[in-house]
């Protein structure tokens, strides 16, 4: 199965336009976050205007996340997370012990954000973060991702469609994929079964690192 023709690809960079946002969603599940985004942010001393165009959002949409009215995605969380020098884990209030060398599955506490559902898979106050992921078949699948950093994919179960740049690969389990977050890249679950795969990041310490994502093709302000 391939993508459907779409629109060039965004340039990453301080110009790069800012992601249209999507529709309202239900903040339930994500109790913690708000506060935190809203915490975080002063602890960097970034105003909600500077953030929100680290982030690729607009002020409106970044000030509605933080007071609950929106629920960020995992891809937006990445994006905060990197924007304020933290992890997801952090904007999310998790407890695990910061900088154990194991983790035991039953500490492992599942996540849902936009749709995707995740579980910490590395300690937290690492250079670079460890996910287990769970994409849902038509979840997200249309969002073009672009920011700073590298990342690396194997999958578990199902079958992952990566698009890079202008390629599309299809992974089965046990394939998998190393490239820099430069590429303008899309994944989406192949099946309608979702896919299941590790994920891992590098996290920047620059809380003023720009980054974007790209636009949210098919969607509406």
């Amino acid at each position: 199965m391939s993508f459907p023709e779409a629109t060039p690809e965004p340039t990453p960079g301080p110009a790069a336009e800012p992601v249209a946002e999507p529709a309202a969603e239900s903040a339930e599940g994500l109790p913690a976050v708000a506060p935190r985004l809203r915490a975080l942010r002063r602890q960097v001393s970034l105003t909600l205007e500077a953030a929100a165009r680290a982030a690729g959002l607009s002020p409106a949409h970044l000030s509605r996340l933080e007071t609950g009215q929106r629920q960020p995605s995992l891809p937006m969380l990445l994006t905060l997370a990197r924007v304020y020098g933290t992890t997801v884990s952090d904007l999310l209030g998790e407890t695990v012990p910061d900088r154990h060398a194991v983790l035991r599955a039953g500490d492992a506490e599942p996540t849902a954000a936009g749709g995707w559902t995740y579980w910490q898979a590395g300690s937290s106050g690492r250079g670079m973060q460890a996910l287990r992921v769970r994409v849902p078949y038509g979840s997200q699948g249309d969002i073009v991702r672009v920011h700073p950093g590298e990342e690396w994919l194997y999958v578990l179960t199902g079958r992952l469609r990566l698009r890079l740049a202008d390629a599309t690969h299809l992974l089965g389990p046990g394939d998998s994929a190393h490239f820099d977050s430069l590429t303008p890249h899309r994944i989406a679950a192949q099946d309608p079964d979702g896919v299941e795969l590790l994920f891992v990041h590098t996290l920047l310490q620059s809380p003023t690192a720009a980054l974007c994502l790209g636009n949210v093709i098919g969607e509406r302000p």
